[in-house]
């Protein structure tokens, strides 16, 4: 398969990514990787799918179903780490890993977090980058854990 040409032109650029024009706020992973998968992470990926474009907030082609100008890419991913204890969920630019995510706490979710900047503490299970070991609130810091990844 022949290497593509670089397309230095920005213009062009933005023209075959549209998504490098949209007004993204939120990125949200879902992991579909094999013990996420044994949770049923196609369920937790279906109802951010269906939560974020019943709102209008789905990034994508209206072909689809989504909105060019939505504020919120979602994207499948393969394992982060910590599937054991999974559904993992991962938003950014909070840097905010949320574990044992279920279908139904996924409205919350876009509520709480997307739309009002909570995170939902029951749900979290640490925050990147890790900001000082002395601050023990969530909002700072990773969760301390003999978990390694």
């Amino acid at each position: 398969m022949p290497v593509p040409e670089f397309i230095e032109d920005r213009d062009e650029l933005r023209s075959l990514a549209p998504v490098a024009i949209a007004p993204i706020t939120h990125h949200i992973f879902v992991c579909t990787g094999k013990s996420c998968s044994a949770r049923d992470s196609a369920a937790v990926l279906a109802a951010f799918d269906r939560e974020l474009k019943a709102r209008g907030m789905l990034f994508g082609r209206e072909a689809k179903g989504k909105n060019p100008n939505g504020s919120v890419v979602l994207t499948e991913c393969a394992s982060v780490g910590f599937c054991a204890i999974g559904v993992a969920v991962m938003i950014y630019p909070d840097g905010v890993w949320y574990a044992q995510v279920h279908a139904d706490d996924v409205p919350e979710i876009v509520q709480e977090h997307i739309l009002n900047g909570r995170i939902v503490e029951k749900l979290a299970l640490m925050k990147i980058p890790h900001v000082g070991s002395g601050n023990q609130s969530l909002e700072t810091r990773a969760l301390k854990s003999d978990w390694d990844a």
